[in-house]
């Protein structure tokens, strides 16, 4: 008798623990972010990891939803498809209902199949796909996908904004992007920008270089000075973008930069005093376009992460998709995958920049502004230290960046 009244009790206190545990799980709304930790790209990582969590800290100060906070739980996906599927499996092993992903569009497109296949394995235990930076147009096109939603504005569009920024004394330019999903979608684009809308720009040279491989742009730059080019556009990000940039100006190349990610972590490092007035960024955000604006709260608000961090803030993106989650998951009232995804769709928000932003019903792309940046002296905050920072030379408005989709969207 004793011995099966301890098995009861003993039983008992597992299920205590067990109901504790799950209680402990449901005191917070868990978001998995996946991206590169380790590696040639973790300062890509580590930079947007410090960025949301500062941003999360914010919003949690505001009363997250639901009454709960919301919490990051990183993964680092090594830059490989293979490692993101498994974050994503242990993601929905937890039960968590979001996963977040920004770096590699070949890593979207593997994440997106592997959330459409799981959701409709596990319709109590759905999860959605917040991509925060993968922007090859297929991913809300083509493959476009209920539970997947990005929150940047994709390759095609960043073409546009691009090509509209040469200037008309600029004729002759020279392609570099990196040979994977997102760098042939930008190659694709902006051939079809340059031809659409500067059938006068003659594309003197054209490469796909692999991904995270090259470590001496010096050869490359040599073939681009042969070329005559006076400009040299490409999407590439990380070391990629920072070697072959620096490649360029300690070579003197009579070069303009433009590019999609200069203004991101190592970027401004890497060009240094030389790329003054010759660098240009297509970004979603730079720390002087509160001041140029008068924005005193969103001024602030980036200053205070400055203070805390020492480095830049480039991802008011990622303020905007805590903002979008915090609003969708008070308007579905759960945590229901489903229920949040219908409460994303079509959904308008104000961004902290004071624009207007829209998740586009039809393939889940946010349309919002966006900005060009050339890179220069008697700027209020300069970048990482160099005495040089982003000056807005144009603002998008949404309204003008809202280009077609061909997505075919099933809804469960």
């Amino acid at each position: 008798m004793r011995v099966r009244n301890g098995i009861s009790i003993l039983f008992g206190l597992v299920l205590a623990i067990a109901g504790m545990s799950a209680a402990s799980a449901q005191q917070t709304i868990k978001v998995a972010y996946t991206d590169p930790l380790s590696g040639p790209f973790a300062q890509v990582g580590d930079a947007n990891l410090k960025q949301m969590q500062y941003i999360i800290d914010f919003i949690n100060a505001k009363g997250g939803a639901l009454g709960k906070k919301f919490e990051l739980v990183p993964f680092d996906n090594k830059s490989q498809p293979s490692d993101a599927l498994i974050a994503l499996k242990s993601a929905t092993d937890q039960n968590m209902p979001f996963i977040m992903q920004c770096s590699g569009s070949n890593i979207a497109a593997a994440l997106i199949d592997g959330v459409n296949k799981h959701n409709d394995r596990n319709p109590d235990n759905r999860i959605i796909y917040l991509n925060c930076g993968a922007v090859a147009p297929e991913l809300t096109n083509e493959q476009c996908s209920f539970w997947h939603f990005r929150f940047d504005l994709h390759a095609a569009m960043k073409a546009e904004v691009m090509v509209r920024a040469l200037p008309k004394d600029t004729t002759k330019v020279y392609l570099i992007n990196q040979d994977y999903l997102f760098g042939q979608s930008v190659q694709r684009e902006l051939k079809t920008y340059l031809a659409k809308l500067r059938p006068d720009v003659q594309i003197v040279g054209d490469e796909l270089i692999p991904l995270g491989k090259i470590k001496d742009f010096s050869p490359y730059i040599t073939k681009i000075k042969a070329s005559g080019a006076q400009a040299l556009m490409t999407g590439n990000w990380g070391p990629d973008m920072n070697l072959l940039i620096k490649a360029g100006i300690d070579a003197g190349a009579d070069l303009r930069y433009y590019t999609f990610y200069a203004h991101l972590a190592g970027g401004p490092t890497a060009i240094g005093a030389a790329g003054e007035n010759r660098v240009l960024s297509v970004m979603p955000f730079s720390e002087n376009v509160s001041v140029e604006t008068g924005n005193k709260e969103a001024e602030a608000f980036t200053k205070g992460f400055r203070d805390k961090h020492k480095f830049d803030f480039t991802s008011a993106g990622f303020r905007t998709i805590f903002e979008y989650l915090q609003a969708a998951v008070n308007k579905a009232g759960s945590l229901d995958a489903t229920k949040i995804a219908y409460a994303l769709e079509g959904m308008s928000i104000r961004d902290f920049l004071g624009f207007e932003t829209t998740m586009r019903k039809a393939d889940h792309q946010l349309i919002g502004e966006y900005f060009v940046g050339t890179f220069k002296k008697g700027v209020k905050y300069d970048a990482e230290g160099t005495g040089l920072g982003w000056a807005t030379e144009t603002t998008i408005l949404a309204k003008d960046i809202d280009q077609p989709n061909s997505c075919k969207m099933k809804r469960p």
